[in-house]
């Protein structure tokens, strides 16, 4: 039995934990919405109330690092702390809790984490693979078989797109035209900057946005990872699913099984990111990973990198 690597990702929507030994077993994988980012893209700051709700998770992630005897920690902060000015009173108050300093990953190391994580179990033969990681205030893309090729991060996700132009409940049919329209110009740039993502033969959809509207599809009443991890999401279906929400008041969202409700204001925005890539991009399928940032994070830590 290897000895258990922990990798913890504090994101803009989401505070995740991964405990390991980066092989085949995997002894605990948690996720618990903080909102990390709330008001950050119109403040510049993390809000206090979102830096406690982040730092009384850490608390009982350390609970369960120590009970598991984890030996080994990377921590990492995302696209709400890139954003921040007052990040290093967040990461002080962080490094206290966990024993490790999170570290500022900039979009491309995140985006190259995430497709090592996510491609590591994938059939080259299946490849070139466009991994995305839908994130609250950005998204990442990498394009590559066994590597990544180039990756780009930019900066639209749940949150951010949910706080700058849904205002309605239901959202007004106009704020989804404005998420799908600005989505669609960073997708412009996205083909320019990387063209390798127009040629991929398999999309892969990483986190909360895209495991969610997977649980939704299959009417998921308890998470079950299983299930989720290499789900084949159609593009019917996407659309199906984000109609579904876009429709609804948030009060009539929530019943949907496999909605967590903590996420239910955030969804719509995110599932409009996931169909307007499969338009873009004329994707008929989605393959979903729950191996992600957090899997290449391990894999780094397993590897002394």
């Amino acid at each position: 039995m290897g000895e258990l690597l922990a990798a913890i990702d504090c994101g803009t929507n989401s505070t995740r934990l991964l405990i390991s030994d980066g092989g085949t077993r995997t002894v605990e994988r948690l996720m618990r919405i903080t909102r990390l980012g709330q008001g950050v893209d119109a403040n510049g700051a993390l809000a206090p109330e979102a830096v406690q709700r982040t730092l009384d998770v850490l608390q009982g992630y350390r609970e369960v690092m120590d009970r598991h005897g984890v030996v080994r920690t990377r921590m990492t902060a995302t696209s709400a702390a890139r954003d921040a000015a007052n990040r290093d009173e967040f990461f002080d108050a962080a490094e206290q809790i966990i024993g490790t300093r999170p570290e500022l990953l900039t979009g491309d190391d995140e985006a190259r984490l995430s497709f090592r994580g996510a491609t590591a179990q994938l059939d080259a033969a299946e490849g070139p693979f466009l991994v995305v990681d839908i994130g609250g205030g950005s998204t990442e893309f990498g394009v590559g078989t066994t590597e990544p090729e180039s990756v780009l991060s930019i900066d639209i996700g749940c949150v951010r797109l949910t706080e700058k132009f849904i205002h309605h409940d239901p959202p007004a049919p106009e704020e989804l035209s404005q998420v799908i329209s600005v989505t669609r110009d960073y997708l412009e740039d996205v083909v320019r900057e990387m063209p390798a993502a127009a040629e991929a033969t398999r999309f892969v959809g990483l986190a909360g946005t895209v495991s969610t509207v997977a649980a939704v599809e299959q009417g998921l009443a308890e998470y079950d990872t299983d299930r989720i991890h290499h789900f084949v999401l159609t593009h019917g279906a996407a659309e199906d699913v984000f109609r579904t929400l876009a429709t609804e008041k948030r009060a009539d969202r929530i019943h949907n099984p496999g909605l967590e409700e903590a996420r239910a204001d955030v969804i719509v925005a995110g599932t409009a990111i996931l169909v307007a890539i499969m338009r873009f991009f004329d994707f008929d399928e989605c393959l979903v990973s729950e191996a992600d940032i957090l899997d290449g994070l391990v894999l780094s830590l397993l590897e002394g990198r």
